[in-house]
């Protein structure tokens, strides 16, 4: 429509002519509407809000007196209420580049104020430090001509050829070189082990791999042998099987001759043999008994033939003393003594005969021989004890 402005968003519309403006500015401030404007009676003019940078180059001295080149880059624009339009507006409406030149000029100076208060280590360390302050220093100075810095940024700091800075940094840099070796010392490490570790993984599973297919080589091959081999072990086993029924059937056929044989020829024998031995025991028990009757007889036809003899016997015994010089000291007692010796003789002579017709090697002796014998043993010398004694020629024979 003819007459009706309006400003863009990044921009203020000032309006000059008719009535001033807020707080008796020239011109009025119009921001985000449009607005009727007379053509003739009115001018109209327009003011960036948009944002924008100045570069600063300057070289300032340290408070240790060394020279440092300093590049920074401030970002600013105009402020968005009406004071600070109208103040811009007042300075910068026909030329507003000067807003980048002025800004760049207050900015050095503040910049080279400041880093003349400092040392080159807290600048370069502390280069945070260093903006905020320089920002806080030109704050009001800016909000007088109606510009606001949203940001001041150090890009680089040049102490051109003293070389402190890189004197400075030496320490760092060398334990960043160290580092960085470690670091690739260890990434070097970290890489060949890493390398090793692929290479045993890779063995490894190669190893593996070559049992597995060696294991199902195994398993087929075995697979295969039992397959050829299962038609010779069913007939083997069948024929193991025949062989076993045929033992069995020998078994069974030996075990019944064996028990035939038995009944046939070792019973008969058994018998025959059990019947032989009762006839042995029973002839042996008559034999026993007739040698017991006969041996009877004989004790008592002994014992009759000793007691008609024993006058013999003490008579033959008598006469060893026929031509021995016999002293008796003792009167009749000795000759009594004697007597009684000879009848002992012969008591004992017979109880030697029946000893010895009663031996247990089952002879029967003829007790005319052993009584004959006996009788010449009494004939020759003996002792009676101690009743008497005989010397034979040599000398007398005491009798006590």
């Amino acid at each position: 429509m003819f007459g009706y402005r309006v400003p863009s968003p990044d921009e203020a519309m000032l309006i000059s002519g008719g009535r001033r403006g807020l707080g008796g500015a020239p011109f009025r401030v119009v921001t985000g509407h449009g607005k009727f404007v007379l053509p003739i009676f009115r001018k109209t003019r327009f003011l960036s809000l948009a944002m924008s940078e100045a570069e600063v180059v300057e070289k300032c001295v340290t408070r240790q007196g060394i020279s440092l080149t300093v590049r920074a880059v401030i970002a600013f624009k105009v402020g968005n209420d009406t004071e600070s339009i109208v103040n811009a507006g007042q300075r910068f409406l026909s030329d507003q580049d000067q807003m980048s030149v002025l800004t760049g000029r207050i900015f050095a100076g503040h910049l080279r104020s400041i880093i003349g208060s400092m040392t080159v280590e807290e600048i370069v360390t502390e280069r945070q430090k260093l903006a905020a302050e320089v920002l806080d220093t030109s704050k009001a100075e800016m909000a007088k001509i109606g510009l606001i810095v949203d940001s001041l940024q150090i890009q680089s700091i040049d102490d051109g050829a003293t070389g402190y800075i890189d004197a400075m940094s030496a320490p760092h840099k060398a334990a960043i070189q160290r580092q960085a070796q470690i670091a690739q010392a260890q990434a070097t490490q970290a890489s060949t082990q890493a390398e090793q570790e692929a290479q045993r993984n890779q063995a490894e599973y190669a190893r593996q791999t070559a049992v597995v297919q060696a294991q199902y080589k195994a398993e087929i091959d075995r697979a295969q042998a039992a397959a050829a081999q299962a038609g010779p072990l069913a007939q083997a086993h069948a024929e193991q099987e025949v062989l076993m029924a045929r033992t069995e059937l020998a078994e069974r056929a030996a075990e019944l001759r064996q028990q035939q044989l038995v009944a046939e020829v070792v019973k008969p024998a058994e018998a025959d043999a059990e019947r032989i031995r009762v006839m042995a025991i029973a002839e042996a028990e008559r034999m026993k008994i007739q040698a017991e009757a006969a041996a009877s007889y004989d004790r008592v036809a002994l014992d009759r033939m000793l007691i008609d003899q024993l006058p013999q016997i003490v008579k033959e015994a008598a006469s060893g003393l026929a031509g021995a010089n016999v002293n008796v000291l003792n009167g009749a007692d000795g000759l009594g003594e004697i007597a009684a010796g000879l009848v002992g003789q012969g008591l004992t002579i017979l109880d030697s005969v029946r000893r010895n017709l009663g031996s247990p090697d089952g002879e029967t002796k003829q007790p005319g021989g052993d009584i004959q014998r006996y009788l010449g043993a009494a004939s020759s010398p003996a002792d009676g004890g101690n009743a008497a004694k005989r010397s034979g020629d040599d000398g007398p024979v005491d009798i006590r």
